[in-house]
């Protein structure tokens, strides 16, 4: 079996797509699975497929395990404390994927609605942040060519709701803090490039459905093998 050579560390590993991305790449790279609540739908280093049958039979699918990592995005102490066991298990990332997050679809005037936002900007925005500059500080500034060499970036999944208003869905939330991490793509792109390190977006609109799954996986795929950087690429589906 082939030796894999590109660290990827993707967070939201239990949800739709990063459950997508773990079947579509365990063969391409070694990942650092970050998950919450939810267990990881494959084998990982703590869990395998087993035949009923024939227990002790050879599946395919436990050929790539993952490696897992359970952690609250929504504690920065929690962020601190993945960092040093992500650095406990490799000596380098060449590849984020910013995959968590959550929607908080509600009115802006309903009750509670200043603490949901709390929750939807600490896990759409603040957390890549958090976790983008711990992990540079840990692996990437000491060496900005090896990182430039390397082609070591950063993608964070956006969403068009970031772009575009779609009235009367509940999505204030959701969307000013998809904006808000646009923006901040461009910014950490900005200055990463000092470290030799690239940052963008795929900003899809709903997927499945108006956008396929494998549409929004090859995208994220294509900033890692490009040397693209500060681009937030939409992918929707709106007439021309």
């Amino acid at each position: 079996m082939e030796e894999l050579t590109r660290t990827c560390v993707l967070t939201g590993a239990s949800g739709a797509l990063g459950t997508a991305f773990i079947r579509r790449h365990a063969g391409d790279y070694r990942i650092l699975a970050v998950h919450h609540r939810s267990a990881i739908d494959g084998a990982t280093q703590d869990q395998s497929y087993v035949d009923p049958l024939d227990p002790i039979r050879h599946l395919p699918e436990n050929e790539r395990p993952v490696r897992a990592f359970r952690a609250d995005l929504g504690d920065p102490r929690d962020i601190d404390r993945l960092v040093g066991d992500l650095a406990a298990h490799t000596d380098g990332v060449d590849l984020v994927v910013h995959a968590a997050a959550v929607r908080g679809w509600t009115s802006l005037l309903a009750e509670g609605v200043t603490e949901l936002a709390r929750a939807v900007y600490q896990i759409n925005v603040l957390a890549p942040l958090q976790l983008t500059c711990a992990l540079a500080g840990r692996f990437w500034r000491a060496d900005p060519d090896a990182n430039a060499l390397a082609g070591r970036n950063v993608v964070t999944v956006s969403s068009t709701a970031g772009l575009y208003l779609y009235p009367d869905l509940g999505q204030g939330l959701y969307g000013s803090s998809k904006a808000a991490l646009n923006h901040l793509t461009y910014h950490l792109a900005s200055e990463l490039w000092d470290i030799g390190i690239r940052v963008n977006a795929v900003a899809p609109d709903t997927f499945p459905g108006r956008v396929a799954t494998e549409d929004v996986l090859e995208a994220i795929t294509g900033f890692d093998r490009s040397d693209q950087t500060g681009v937030v690429r939409t992918l929707d589906r709106r007439p021309a």
